[in-house]
């Protein structure tokens, strides 16, 4: 099946021009590209048409979940008959094995799996192998290894109606595809027997099958959707595994390799005099050894991956999603890196987390050297799986820039040439803000009457200091004429949705916070940004920053960014060197064009699931509850988290996990 997108729009300002220049790109075999796009621009709807141009199988990379998630549901309107999927961490809690030597700490691995988002990365899977007309939104977690794309697509079971299945054949070929048998509990990943009929529910899947036979001959197969009643009549269906990470089978080489590295580890202890560590290392191998014997899967299985996957040998990348493209497409697909000054670094910080944790694990006995081989790609890696390339960035680093362009125009945007794509025109007509300097000595009574001037206008303003400090003071300060909050690190993340919901709706008219104001927020009621000690030069006053800080006064007509310092900042120049030339570009383009600017409207989105903790809850001493209470309550907060996540609320969902967390 072909891409098809389905929009009420359609391209303006730049937009038609990037998406032709990285469209004939492509085609012409140009495999890196730059997409800068300013903030408001519709990056996107570019990248979905480009999508659609090209026809090319597609995976999206974002820096977190949260903004995964926002990207998922944009493609999901944008591609409704074509197969868009989700792949992101599937812990709704996670703790990873760890051990801390200094203070003779072990850290057992924890997790706590979202059922839901389990599902969509098995969706994410076996939709690879069906079809090409696939995008993929991931997080970084798909460097990760999940075992070889070849052996998943080789865990398959094909079911036609007319066939005979022999039952007792029938259910171990479902149990070899990690399918549990339940009378009890029918529930994805589970198959159940009721007379001549049984019912299988995919992992990967909303609906189940029930297939109904006469004797061993199957008569129908028919999908049902247990919330719907919806039913659909099949001929034929293809089953995949109920786990991301499937082997060819546990046989008595594979426990021989085990056993002997395992022997080796043993004699290298020994040979030290470290006798614990020896008895640590052969007791916990030799455990799950029989673990595996018995049940054919434990907790922690990837730490032996190496060993299950013949293709594979010590040392070698893992396999990864990325593996998945290029093992059913080759070279024919498409890799967009969202917000790439972000996501490239986090990508290149992976391998060298990772090899830190496993070392001491590996040194103080309580894994093999194998488990060194379950681990992210490193960059290198990476990097030479991708065979087309953009980065989606309103700040692109000299890095992705230098990327895409010839060795003689490396560091110089403006030389590019064609592998540099900017999108400068909003579709809005809207500019981006104006940008003044002003002194330090009575900044706060200017900025004071700045605010006023807003609020006669029911305009709102973004206040960024420093420090958490200075933002609590000013707040405080300010809060006596005006209705502020502030935002930091140290405010709960259930309750900062709930802060911008009120500036966005009139209940406060400032809010004042450090650089939690650049990526991801869209507040078009936002006309002024006041950027204190705006001179100090640093990562929150770096230039990439300064830029994405202005960016958020973008959504207004009347976008204005002051900036108070005595010392104008190299970091400040470029930034405003770049926004003022933005802004020219965008003045003449709407003055050729005759389009007048206006203002984003937008509703403020419903909350998903109600905060948590009213304010009756908020004052409830935790020390006070009786054992049985507080049991109670951890209950109610794990079923508010696993709603969150459920809906795609990360954040949330995460602060609700730590909440438990210091509750337990």
């Amino acid at each position: 099946m072909s891409f098809n997108i389905i929009s009420a729009f359609q391209p303006a300002g730049d937009q038609p021009t990037a998406i032709a220049k990285l469209t004939a790109n492509i085609q012409s075999g140009r495999n890196k590209q730059v997409l800068l796009g300013v903030t408001g621009s519709g990056k996107t709807f570019t990248v979905a048409n480009v999508i659609n141009n090209t026809q090319l199988p597609t995976l999206v990379i974002s820096h977190n979940k949260t903004l995964a998630g926002q990207l998922y549901q944009e493609f999901k309107e944008l591609f409704p008959e074509n197969k868009v999927s989700y792949f992101v961490s599937y812990y709704d809690y996670y703790q990873p094995e760890a051990y801390i030597p200094a203070s003779d700490t072990y850290i057992a691995k924890e997790v706590q799996i979202n059922d839901l988002i389990d599902k969509l990365r098995l969706q994410a899977s076996s939709n690879l192998f069906s079809g090409t007309d696939n995008i993929t939104i991931a997080s970084v977690s798909c460097i990760y290894n999940i075992g070889d794309p070849s052996q998943f697509g080789a865990h398959t079971l094909e079911i036609f109606v007319g066939k005979s299945y022999p039952r007792r054949q029938l259910f171990e070929d479902f149990v070899k595809l990690y399918y549990q048998r339940s009378e009890m509990e029918f529930k994805r990943s589970t198959f159940r027997v009721r007379g001549n009929t049984i019912d299988i529910w995919p992992a990967y899947m909303d609906d189940y099958l029930s297939l109904e036979f006469e004797s061993e001959k199957l008569l129908s197969i028919t999908q049902l959707n247990p919330l719907t009643g919806k039913i659909i009549k099949l001929e034929q269906f293809l089953l995949y595994p109920a786990k991301q990470y499937v082997s060819g089978g546990v046989d008595c080489e594979v426990f021989k390799k085990i056993r002997d590295d395992r022997d080796k580890q043993v004699k290298m202890f020994e040979s030290q005099n470290r006798i614990l560590e020896a008895h640590r290392i052969d007791q916990r191998v030799e455990y799950d050894l029989e673990m595996l014997r018995e049940v054919g899967y434990i907790n922690g299985i990837e730490n032996y991956s190496i060993y299950f996957e013949n293709s594979r040998k010590a040392g070698d990348p893992p396999y990864t999603l990325i593996d998945y493209y290029n093992h059913l497409y080759g070279k024919n697909w498409l890799c967009i890196i969202d917000e790439s000054h972000v996501t490239i670094p986090q990508i290149g910080g992976m391998y060298a987390g990772d090899l830190a944790r496993k070392k001491n694990l590996v040194d103080f006995g309580f894994r093999l050297p194998a488990s060194y081989d379950n681990r992210p790609l490193k960059f290198e890696e990476f990097y030479s799986r991708i065979p087309n390339c953009i980065y989606v960035s309103a700040t692109p680093s000299k890095w992705e820039i230098d990327d895409c362009v010839s060795p003689l125009s490396r560091g110089d945007p403006a030389a590019a040439g064609e592998g540099f794509v900017t999108q400068v025109i909003r579709p809005t007509g809207l500019l981006d803000p104006k940008v003044e300097i002003r002194p330090e000595k009575n900044q706060i009574p200017n900025l004071k009457e700045e605010i006023a001037k807003r609020i006669k206008l029911h305009q709102r303003t973004l206040v960024i200091t420093l420090t958490k400090r200075m933002s609590e003071e000013l707040t405080e300060f300010l809060s006596k004429d005006f209705k502020v909050a502030y935002l930091h690190s140290d405010i709960d993340t259930l309750k900062r949705t709930d802060v911008l919901d009120k500036l966005r709706s009139g209940e406060y008219d400032v809010l004042v916070g450090i650089n939690l104001l650049r990526e991801g927020l869209d507040l078009p009621e936002v006309s002024l940004i006041a950027i204190l000690d705006a001179g100090q030069q640093g990562f929150l006053r770096s230039q990439t920053s300064l830029i994405q800080i202005m960016g958020r006064a973008a959504r207004h007509v009347n976008g204005q960014v002051i900036m108070y310092t005595d010392k104008i900042s190299d970091a400040m120049t470029g930034a405003i060197r770049e926004v003022n030339r933005r802004r020219k570009i965008q003045e003449k383009y709407n003055q050729d064009n005759n389009i007048t600017p206006i203002s984003i409207s937008k509703t403020i989105r419903p909350k998903i699931i109600e905060e948590i903790e009213n304010k009756k809850e908020e004052k409830i001493n935790i020390d006070d509850l009786l054992p049985n209470q507080k049991k109670k309550y951890i209950s109610s907060l794990k079923k508010q988290m696993h709603e969150y996540a459920n809906n795609l609320d990360f954040e949330n969902a995460i602060e609700i996990r730590n909440i438990i967390r210091k509750l337990e």
